[in-house]
């Protein structure tokens, strides 16, 4: 399964804020381009360069690699209606995505490695791919055996301040259940897609 190991704030900095909205990401204190010359640069961006930067935002923020965004895109146009709204629906019902937004890990790049060690269970079902689809009455839980695992224990007694409407999980448990499939207007991240259609267009 190929995944991005590279620093992350680093690019969270050169995108002009940071993706996952942490507050004590370095982008938030320096929004601009790391090196000596990255307060300086003041270039015009041109059509390409703005698609391109809109795609590489939602592409980090949900950890994928250029293949593996060029595959969902070409679903959600396969899809029909609104490939804009696919995508994001695509993107969001990701396993790995379902398990960050309930707050079992703190980022999507461990929510990763939590579905592929094994330690995330679909309908009392052990499922080890982070891009499998989750739909709507699905139920996603943690494996008895890694619930004293100390980042899961965290995650169960903290839970999120506010969960997606299409998510639903009750205090302090170990799973959490798709209720609807996501939308625009339940969607946490609110994105123009605009741009990467254009970008994938091209």
């Amino acid at each position: 399964m190929g995944r991005y190991i590279g620093p992350k704030h680093k690019l969270c900095r050169r995108l002009g804020g940071c993706i996952w909205g942490k507050p004590k990401c370095p982008s938030v204190k320096r929004p601009y381009a790391p090196g000596q010359h990255g307060q300086n640069i003041r270039r015009k961006q041109s059509v390409y360069g703005q698609q391109l930067l809109d795609k590489q935002r939602i592409q980090l923020h949900y950890g994928l690699l250029e293949r593996q965004m060029r595959r969902t895109f070409a679903k959600a146009q396969r899809m029909g209606g609104v490939t804009g709204t696919n995508l994001l629906t695509l993107l969001e019902s990701r396993l790995d995505s379902i398990v960050y937004r309930l707050g079992f890990a703190p980022t999507v790049f461990a929510a990763r490695q939590l579905v592929s060690h094994g330690h995330i269970r679909v309908d009392n079902k052990k499922v080890d791919r982070a891009s499998f689809q989750v739909k709507a009455g699905m139920t996603v839980s943690i494996r008895e055996r890694s619930r004293n695992v100390p980042m899961i224990m965290d995650g169960a007694e903290n839970p999120p301040t506010r969960l997606p409407e299409y998510l639903e999980r009750a205090p302090k448990s170990f799973e959490g259940r798709m209720v609807a499939t996501p939308n625009l207007e339940t969607l946490p991240l609110k994105v123009d897609t605009a741009g990467i259609i254009g970008f994938y267009s091209r």
